[in-house]
Protein backbone atom coordinates (compact mmCIF):
# COMPACT_ATOMS: atom_id res chain seq x y z
CA UNK A 1 0.00 0.00 0.00
CA UNK A 2 1.38 4.01 -0.85
CA UNK A 3 0.58 6.62 1.07
CA UNK A 4 1.46 10.18 1.12
CA UNK A 5 4.04 11.37 3.24
CA UNK A 6 4.83 15.37 3.60
CA UNK A 7 8.88 16.30 3.75
CA UNK A 8 10.17 19.37 4.88
CA UNK A 9 13.39 20.77 3.27
CA UNK A 10 15.30 23.15 5.13
CA UNK A 11 13.52 26.33 4.43
CA UNK A 12 10.75 24.89 6.06
CA UNK A 13 8.21 24.16 2.21
CA UNK A 14 7.46 20.49 2.17
CA UNK A 15 7.01 18.05 -1.24
CA UNK A 16 4.73 15.31 -0.93
CA UNK A 17 6.05 12.07 -1.45
CA UNK A 18 4.70 8.47 -1.83
CA UNK A 19 5.23 6.10 1.32
CA UNK A 20 5.44 2.73 -0.40
CA UNK A 21 4.71 0.02 2.83
CA UNK A 22 4.54 -2.94 0.37
CA UNK A 23 6.86 -4.33 -1.36
CA UNK A 24 4.46 -5.23 -4.20
CA UNK A 25 3.94 -2.13 -4.80
CA UNK A 26 7.49 -1.60 -6.66
CA UNK A 27 6.70 -3.95 -9.32
CA UNK A 28 9.79 -5.81 -10.55
CA UNK A 29 12.77 -3.27 -10.56
CA UNK A 30 15.72 -3.61 -12.47
CA UNK A 31 18.73 -2.83 -11.03
CA UNK A 32 21.10 -0.93 -13.80
CA UNK A 33 25.08 -1.23 -13.02
CA UNK A 34 28.23 -1.48 -14.59
CA UNK A 35 27.87 0.09 -17.63
CA UNK A 36 31.08 0.60 -19.63
CA UNK A 37 31.97 3.91 -17.99
CA UNK A 38 35.26 4.49 -16.00
CA UNK A 39 33.10 4.07 -12.97
CA UNK A 40 31.89 0.78 -14.32
CA UNK A 41 33.93 -1.25 -10.82
CA UNK A 42 32.47 1.22 -8.41
CA UNK A 43 29.49 0.85 -10.15
CA UNK A 44 29.31 -3.07 -9.66
CA UNK A 45 29.98 -2.60 -6.07
CA UNK A 46 27.22 -0.10 -5.57
CA UNK A 47 24.77 -2.69 -7.36
CA UNK A 48 25.25 -5.16 -5.89
CA UNK A 49 25.01 -4.06 -2.51
CA UNK A 50 21.66 -2.31 -3.85
CA UNK A 51 20.47 -5.43 -5.05
CA UNK A 52 20.65 -7.37 -1.65
CA UNK A 53 19.80 -5.11 0.39
CA UNK A 54 16.26 -4.59 -1.48
CA UNK A 55 15.65 -8.33 -2.24
CA UNK A 56 16.25 -8.06 1.93
CA UNK A 57 13.37 -6.15 1.84
CA UNK A 58 10.68 -7.94 -0.41
CA UNK A 59 11.28 -6.11 -3.52
CA UNK A 60 11.33 -8.04 -6.47
CA UNK A 61 14.88 -6.49 -7.78
CA UNK A 62 17.35 -8.01 -10.16
CA UNK A 63 20.91 -7.22 -11.84
CA UNK A 64 20.70 -6.03 -15.21
CA UNK A 65 24.40 -4.93 -16.70
CA UNK A 66 24.59 -2.13 -18.74
CA UNK A 67 22.21 0.04 -20.84
CA UNK A 68 21.54 -1.71 -23.75
CA UNK A 69 20.52 -4.97 -21.69
CA UNK A 70 18.61 -2.76 -19.72
CA UNK A 71 16.48 -1.34 -22.77
CA UNK A 72 16.14 -4.59 -24.27
CA UNK A 73 14.60 -6.21 -21.19
CA UNK A 74 12.26 -2.86 -21.03
CA UNK A 75 11.12 -3.17 -24.59
CA UNK A 76 10.01 -7.16 -23.67
CA UNK A 77 8.17 -5.27 -20.76
CA UNK A 78 10.32 -7.37 -17.99
CA UNK A 79 10.41 -4.59 -15.28
CA UNK A 80 8.31 -1.80 -13.86
CA UNK A 81 10.78 0.77 -12.77
CA UNK A 82 14.35 1.16 -12.86
CA UNK A 83 16.99 1.95 -10.04
CA UNK A 84 20.02 3.45 -11.27
CA UNK A 85 23.06 2.79 -9.60
CA UNK A 86 25.19 3.38 -12.72
CA UNK A 87 28.22 5.89 -12.37
CA UNK A 88 29.76 8.31 -14.88
CA UNK A 89 29.08 8.83 -18.47
CA UNK A 90 29.17 7.27 -22.08
CA UNK A 91 27.69 3.74 -20.78
CA UNK A 92 27.49 5.13 -17.74
CA UNK A 93 23.83 6.39 -16.18
CA UNK A 94 24.98 9.72 -14.77
CA UNK A 95 24.81 12.15 -17.92
CA UNK A 96 21.45 11.90 -18.67
CA UNK A 97 21.30 9.83 -22.05
CA UNK A 98 19.85 6.86 -20.10
CA UNK A 99 17.20 8.90 -18.54
CA UNK A 100 15.84 10.19 -21.69
CA UNK A 101 15.79 6.90 -22.53
CA UNK A 102 13.90 5.86 -19.55
CA UNK A 103 11.17 9.04 -20.40
CA UNK A 104 11.03 7.96 -24.12
CA UNK A 105 9.78 4.33 -22.89
CA UNK A 106 7.73 5.88 -20.20
CA UNK A 107 9.61 3.65 -17.00
CA UNK A 108 10.15 5.37 -13.89
CA UNK A 109 13.12 5.73 -12.33
CA UNK A 110 14.88 6.78 -9.64
CA UNK A 111 17.60 9.85 -9.35
CA UNK A 112 17.76 13.33 -11.38
CA UNK A 113 16.19 13.33 -14.77
CA UNK A 114 17.95 14.45 -18.19
CA UNK A 115 18.73 17.65 -17.05
CA UNK A 116 19.67 18.06 -13.86
CA UNK A 117 21.91 14.53 -15.19
CA UNK A 118 23.31 16.18 -18.22
CA UNK A 119 24.24 19.73 -15.93
CA UNK A 120 25.79 17.66 -12.92
CA UNK A 121 28.09 15.46 -15.29
CA UNK A 122 29.54 18.12 -17.00
CA UNK A 123 31.20 20.18 -13.96
CA UNK A 124 32.21 23.65 -16.19
CA UNK A 125 28.62 24.39 -17.34
CA UNK A 126 27.31 23.19 -13.40
CA UNK A 127 29.74 25.72 -12.34
CA UNK A 128 28.06 28.73 -14.63
CA UNK A 129 25.02 28.00 -13.51
CA UNK A 130 25.90 28.28 -9.55
CA UNK A 131 28.12 31.47 -10.59
CA UNK A 132 25.00 33.34 -12.27
CA UNK A 133 23.18 32.68 -9.14
CA UNK A 134 25.69 33.45 -6.79
CA UNK A 135 26.79 30.31 -5.42
CA UNK A 136 30.18 30.26 -4.65
CA UNK A 137 32.58 27.82 -6.73
CA UNK A 138 36.31 27.95 -7.16
CA UNK A 139 37.62 30.06 -10.16
CA UNK A 140 38.03 28.07 -13.16
CA UNK A 141 38.87 27.47 -16.97
CA UNK A 142 36.96 24.93 -19.28
CA UNK A 143 40.05 23.17 -21.16
CA UNK A 144 38.60 22.22 -24.93
CA UNK A 145 41.28 19.47 -26.24
CA UNK A 146 44.26 21.06 -27.60
CA UNK A 147 43.72 24.53 -25.50
CA UNK A 148 46.77 26.47 -24.45
CA UNK A 149 46.79 24.98 -21.24
CA UNK A 150 50.00 26.93 -19.40
CA UNK A 151 47.83 30.26 -20.78
CA UNK A 152 44.92 29.02 -18.59
CA UNK A 153 47.29 28.10 -15.56
CA UNK A 154 48.57 31.64 -15.87
CA UNK A 155 44.55 32.72 -15.16
CA UNK A 156 43.61 30.45 -13.11
CA UNK A 157 46.51 30.89 -10.54
CA UNK A 158 48.71 28.20 -8.92
CA UNK A 159 48.20 26.41 -7.08
CA UNK A 160 45.42 24.25 -9.49
CA UNK A 161 43.55 21.53 -10.10
CA UNK A 162 43.06 19.30 -13.34
CA UNK A 163 40.18 16.84 -13.98
CA UNK A 164 38.35 15.94 -16.92
CA UNK A 165 35.09 17.82 -17.46
CA UNK A 166 32.78 14.74 -17.09
CA UNK A 167 34.04 12.00 -15.06
CA UNK A 168 33.22 11.18 -11.41
CA UNK A 169 35.24 9.42 -8.47
CA UNK A 170 38.36 11.68 -8.68
CA UNK A 171 39.18 9.82 -12.16
CA UNK A 172 42.03 11.45 -13.78
CA UNK A 173 42.66 14.71 -10.79
CA UNK A 174 45.74 16.10 -10.16
CA UNK A 175 46.89 18.52 -7.75
CA UNK A 176 49.46 20.73 -9.51
CA UNK A 177 50.97 23.59 -7.28
CA UNK A 178 54.16 24.54 -10.19
CA UNK A 179 54.27 24.47 -14.02
CA UNK A 180 56.51 21.86 -14.10
CA UNK A 181 53.74 19.66 -13.00
CA UNK A 182 51.05 20.81 -15.41
CA UNK A 183 51.82 18.40 -18.67
CA UNK A 184 51.75 15.46 -16.58
CA UNK A 185 48.62 16.42 -14.96
CA UNK A 186 46.85 17.16 -18.28
CA UNK A 187 48.18 14.31 -20.06
CA UNK A 188 46.47 11.93 -17.10
CA UNK A 189 43.13 13.95 -17.09
CA UNK A 190 43.47 13.80 -21.45
CA UNK A 191 43.12 9.73 -21.13
CA UNK A 192 39.71 10.08 -20.54
CA UNK A 193 36.96 11.43 -22.84
CA UNK A 194 35.63 14.53 -22.86
CA UNK A 195 37.38 18.64 -22.35
CA UNK A 196 39.49 19.13 -19.28
CA UNK A 197 38.97 21.32 -16.44
CA UNK A 198 40.97 23.21 -14.47
CA UNK A 199 40.30 25.13 -11.78
CA UNK A 200 41.47 26.95 -8.30
CA UNK A 201 42.69 24.67 -5.74
CA UNK A 202 40.57 25.41 -2.42
CA UNK A 203 42.93 24.57 0.62
CA UNK A 204 40.73 23.43 3.41
CA UNK A 205 38.06 20.30 5.03
CA UNK A 206 36.63 18.54 2.18
CA UNK A 207 32.83 17.86 2.65
CA UNK A 208 30.04 16.59 1.57
CA UNK A 209 25.99 16.82 1.56
CA UNK A 210 23.60 13.93 0.93
CA UNK A 211 20.28 14.80 0.07
CA UNK A 212 17.44 12.42 -0.18
CA UNK A 213 13.57 13.37 -1.30
CA UNK A 214 14.17 16.90 0.43
CA UNK A 215 15.64 16.16 3.45
CA UNK A 216 19.45 16.82 3.61
CA UNK A 217 21.75 14.95 6.07
CA UNK A 218 24.69 15.77 8.28
CA UNK A 219 27.74 16.63 6.28
CA UNK A 220 30.56 14.61 6.30
CA UNK A 221 33.97 16.25 6.91
CA UNK A 222 36.80 13.83 4.83
CA UNK A 223 39.80 13.65 6.33
CA UNK A 224 42.12 11.55 4.09
CA UNK A 225 45.56 9.75 5.16
CA UNK A 226 46.94 10.89 1.70
CA UNK A 227 47.12 14.60 0.60
CA UNK A 228 43.86 14.68 -0.51
CA UNK A 229 40.56 12.38 -1.33
CA UNK A 230 41.74 10.42 -4.54
CA UNK A 231 39.87 6.90 -5.86
CA UNK A 232 42.25 5.43 -3.50
CA UNK A 233 41.10 7.10 -0.34
CA UNK A 234 37.42 6.81 -1.69
CA UNK A 235 37.38 2.88 -2.00
CA UNK A 236 40.43 1.23 -1.29
CA UNK A 237 41.85 2.90 1.70
CA UNK A 238 40.54 2.09 5.57
CA UNK A 239 42.72 4.87 6.77
CA UNK A 240 40.32 7.67 5.81
CA UNK A 241 38.11 9.17 8.43
CA UNK A 242 34.69 10.38 7.66
CA UNK A 243 33.39 13.16 10.71
CA UNK A 244 29.64 13.53 10.74
CA UNK A 245 27.99 15.71 10.96
CA UNK A 246 31.22 17.41 9.97
CA UNK A 247 30.54 21.06 11.20
CA UNK A 248 28.48 22.04 14.06
CA UNK A 249 25.61 24.97 14.77
CA UNK A 250 24.98 27.65 12.36
CA UNK A 251 28.06 26.60 9.72
CA UNK A 252 26.56 23.17 9.37
CA UNK A 253 23.26 24.84 8.91
CA UNK A 254 24.74 27.18 6.13
CA UNK A 255 26.86 24.19 4.45
CA UNK A 256 23.54 22.67 4.27
CA UNK A 257 21.31 24.98 2.50
CA UNK A 258 23.63 25.75 0.36
CA UNK A 259 24.33 22.46 -0.76
CA UNK A 260 20.42 22.30 -1.45
CA UNK A 261 20.57 25.44 -3.38
CA UNK A 262 23.29 23.85 -5.52
CA UNK A 263 21.16 20.82 -5.85
CA UNK A 264 18.55 22.66 -6.89
CA UNK A 265 19.84 24.70 -8.78
CA UNK A 266 21.07 22.35 -11.22
CA UNK A 267 17.47 20.82 -11.84
CA UNK A 268 18.31 17.97 -9.58
CA UNK A 269 15.61 15.88 -7.90
CA UNK A 270 14.97 12.34 -5.92
CA UNK A 271 18.58 11.99 -4.19
CA UNK A 272 22.25 12.81 -5.03
CA UNK A 273 25.63 14.22 -3.27
CA UNK A 274 26.58 17.71 -3.25
CA UNK A 275 30.80 17.87 -2.72
CA UNK A 276 32.29 21.01 -0.75
CA UNK A 277 35.25 22.31 -0.11
CA UNK A 278 35.72 24.51 2.94
CA UNK A 279 38.41 26.92 2.98
CA UNK A 280 40.54 28.17 6.26
CA UNK A 281 38.59 30.94 6.42
CA UNK A 282 35.55 28.95 6.74
CA UNK A 283 34.12 30.12 3.54
CA UNK A 284 32.15 27.39 1.32
CA UNK A 285 33.29 26.65 -2.45
CA UNK A 286 31.16 24.38 -4.69
CA UNK A 287 32.94 21.76 -6.78
CA UNK A 288 29.80 19.12 -8.37
CA UNK A 289 26.72 17.11 -8.01
CA UNK A 290 26.53 13.55 -7.77
CA UNK A 291 23.11 12.25 -9.10
CA UNK A 292 23.90 9.07 -8.55
CA UNK A 293 26.60 8.69 -5.57
CA UNK A 294 28.30 5.40 -4.67
CA UNK A 295 26.64 2.95 -2.55
CA UNK A 296 29.86 0.66 -1.62
CA UNK A 297 31.12 -0.02 1.95
CA UNK A 298 33.06 3.03 1.35
CA UNK A 299 30.74 5.73 0.23
CA UNK A 300 29.17 8.38 1.69
CA UNK A 301 25.37 8.88 1.14
CA UNK A 302 25.15 5.71 3.16
CA UNK A 303 27.24 7.08 6.39
CA UNK A 304 25.41 10.18 6.49
CA UNK A 305 22.05 8.27 6.50
CA UNK A 306 23.05 5.97 8.92
CA UNK A 307 23.97 9.04 11.56
CA UNK A 308 20.23 10.19 10.26
CA UNK A 309 18.85 6.94 11.57
CA UNK A 310 18.50 5.49 8.17
CA UNK A 311 20.14 2.03 7.51
CA UNK A 312 21.23 0.80 4.11
CA UNK A 313 18.12 -1.10 3.66
CA UNK A 314 16.06 1.52 4.63
CA UNK A 315 18.11 3.79 2.30
CA UNK A 316 18.03 1.44 -0.83
CA UNK A 317 13.73 1.72 -0.04
CA UNK A 318 13.69 5.53 0.41
CA UNK A 319 15.72 6.05 -2.78
CA UNK A 320 13.62 3.88 -4.38
CA UNK A 321 10.78 5.82 -2.97
CA UNK A 322 11.81 8.58 -4.88
CA UNK A 323 10.98 6.69 -8.30
CA UNK A 324 7.34 7.46 -7.58
CA UNK A 325 7.72 11.46 -7.08
CA UNK A 326 5.20 13.18 -8.98
CA UNK A 327 7.25 15.81 -11.71
CA UNK A 328 7.27 19.31 -10.82
CA UNK A 329 9.09 22.42 -10.73
CA UNK A 330 12.29 22.02 -8.81
CA UNK A 331 12.85 25.73 -6.65
CA UNK A 332 15.98 27.82 -8.28
CA UNK A 333 19.05 28.44 -5.67
CA UNK A 334 17.86 32.25 -6.12
CA UNK A 335 14.63 30.96 -3.68
CA UNK A 336 17.27 30.68 -1.58
CA UNK A 337 19.27 33.16 -1.49
CA UNK A 338 18.08 35.18 1.66
CA UNK A 339 18.93 32.81 3.74
CA UNK A 340 22.00 31.90 2.57
CA UNK A 341 22.74 35.59 2.91
CA UNK A 342 21.41 35.78 6.57
CA UNK A 343 22.88 32.39 7.56
CA UNK A 344 20.05 31.42 8.04
CA UNK A 345 17.89 27.69 7.44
Amino acid sequence: MATQAMTPDLQGNTQTMSHITDPAQFGRVAVVLGGTSAEREVSLNSGHNVLVALQTRGVDAHAIDGIPALLEALRDGQFARVFNILHGQRGGGEDGVLQGALEALGVPYTGSGVLGSALSMDKPRSKRVWQSLGLPTPKFVALPRGADVHAAAAQVGFPLIVKPACEGSSVGVTRVFAATELDQAVALASRYPGDLLMESLIEGAELTVAILGRQVLPSIHIVPKAAFYDFNAKYIAEDTQYLCPGLAGVAEEELRALALAAFDALGCTGWGRVDVMRDHAGNNWLLEVNTAPGMTSHSLVPKAAGVAGIDYQELCWRVLETSFAPAQAVPTAASHSSDLAGGAV
